[in-house]
């Protein structure tokens, strides 16, 4: 099993910055994927941001340069900077992290962008 727990949420205004985090533990070397989704009211959840465990990463095209993903192993977390935040952004963010037969999700940790 893996446990994420996810931190660094909270509210901001428009052009604003937050940088959540995300600790892992567990079974941390069966992971090869770990990434950042994120949950807007009435919508269905979508995806943010990806990274490998070779630090390749991938994200979506809606992201313009204004969010970066990255992860420190020595101490099993994953970091996602935002900044630029717009109201759109308001979201409750996952992490997630997916080993070849698993897939494991947080709790989350809402963000909300005041105008």
């Amino acid at each position: 099993q893996v446990q994420l727990v996810e931190s660094g949420g909270g509210l901001v205004q428009a052009g604003g910055s937050l940088r959540l985090s995300c600790a892992a533990s567990g079974r941390i070397f069966s992971i090869n994927v770990m990434g950042w989704y994120r949950q807007a009211p009435g919508k269905q959840r979508e995806l943010v941001a990806t990274i490998t465990s070779r630090g390749r990463t991938n994200y979506a095209d809606y992201m313009k340069g204004r969010f970066t993903i990255s992860r420190d192993s020595a101490s099993n977390t994953m970091y996602l900077q935002m900044n630029s935040l717009k109201p759109e952004d308001t979201a409750i963010y996952y992490c997630n992290a997916q080993g070849d037969w698993s897939v494991y999700w947080g709790q989350g940790t809402q963000v909300t962008v005041s105008s």
